[in-house]
């Protein structure tokens, strides 16, 4: 679980990065941002929004060879040193080298030139553990704005440009934790033309393995085996009972266990050696290959559960949806069946009332 909501701002830097392949340069601020009480509020929401709306996605340094090559690895384990024995001049000039690092990536054609923020972020409460973080925001699209000064006689308009402060283009934010396995991060990015520099040439990161990682893969590899294997041997009723069941089960457990799992949800003892079969021969795909227990993410669950659309679409314009807590209220108020009349399948449904 994630808590933004107590985080302060600290040490903020503004920096201006442009474009490298149109030699537009980098300016480096060599003083920090003060920030009085009413920019404060504003700018918190301005970086820590999109990260309170989004699913909780970690990721994690990566290098081929060493963390130790990571460049960004590197100037967070600096920084982290410089907040605990506050020596700012460092942390200024470790500021000012993630900058240039951002520059020196900057060079597709269509990157923008924008401001970039750097600050420490206090505060931050993630999975219970409250840690210190680093934060890098950069804003790149600007808007228009109009702005109206008032003489004796009328009101003159001056068109300017500006930063919406509801809407971050790009930023990303480095928890203080797990460092031995690279860090847990965060990113947003709202122009996806260009992600490939933002996570892969500026950060360098790799999703982080971890109980959510694992939930969400193995939420999707179940919805997969349902739609290509349920679905086929069985009919769309099964095939949606199937993930629903499996939802039920995740949301209900603390730790995942695929024996438990199996027992409780797979309703078809047939399916048992399909199921197994499928995980031989797709489980690399969802990195579940060897994966028979791990801890639950529950906020994982909910993600998940939310794209997951628990529907029976027919060619006749008709849509069943399917919203069962247990596989009983399918056996008992839901029945196909083949009218030889309209030559047609059929869905039965029986019910006591209509809910508003």
């Amino acid at each position: 679980m994630l808590n933004l909501y107590g985080t302060t701002i600290e040490s903020l830097y503004i920096h201006k990065v442009g474009n490298k392949s149109r030699c537009e340069g980098v300016f480096l601020a060599k003083e920090e941002t003060q920030l009085d009480d009413e920019l404060r509020p504003l700018l918190k929401e301005f970086f820590l929004k999109p990260f309170r709306e989004k699913d909780e996605n970690y990721l994690k340094f990566t290098d081929d060879v060493s963390l130790q090559f990571n460049e960004m690895f590197q100037h967070s384990q600096n920084l982290f040193h410089t907040f605990d024995s506050f020596e700012p001049k460092l942390t200024e000039d470790y500021y000012s080298e993630i900058a240039k690092h951002l520059y020196e990536q900057s060079t597709h054609p269509h990157i923008k030139s924008g401001e970039v923020y750097i600050c420490h972020l206090k505060d931050l409460l993630i999975e219970n553990e409250r840690v210190d973080g680093i934060g890098i925001f950069k804003s790149e699209i600007k808007q228009d704005f109009l702005q109206f000064v008032k003489d004796d006689s009328k009101l003159e308009m001056i068109l300017t440009q500006g930063v919406n402060l509801g809407k971050l283009d790009k930023g990303c934010i480095i928890f203080n934790t797990a460092a031995n396995d690279g860090y847990k991060i965060l990113s947003v990015d709202q122009n996806r033309y260009d992600t490939k520099y933002w996570l892969d040439n500026f950060l360098g990161v790799i999703e982080a393995e971890d109980s959510n990682f694992y939930t969400k893969k193995y939420l999707k590899f179940c919805q997969d085996f349902a739609k290509d294997v349920v679905l086929p041997a069985e009919d769309k009723k099964e095939s949606v009972l199937f993930v629903n069941q499996a939802f039920n089960h995740f949301a209900s457990n603390d730790e995942f266990n695929e024996d438990a799992f199996l027992n409780e949800v797979v309703r078809n003892p047939e399916l048992l050696p399909e199921f197994k079969n499928y995980k031989a021969e797709k489980g690399p795909k969802y990195s579940i290959e060897d994966l028979s227990t791990f801890p639950i993410s529950n906020t994982a669950v909910k993600d998940s559960q939310k794209k997951f659309k628990s529907l029976i679409e027919l060619d006749t314009n008709i849509t069943i949806k399917m919203n069962f807590v247990n596989n009983e209220s399918a056996d008992k108020f839901i029945e196909k069946g083949w009218d030889e009349e309209k030559q047609m399948y059929y869905y039965l449904c029986y019910f006591n009332k209509e809910n508003n």
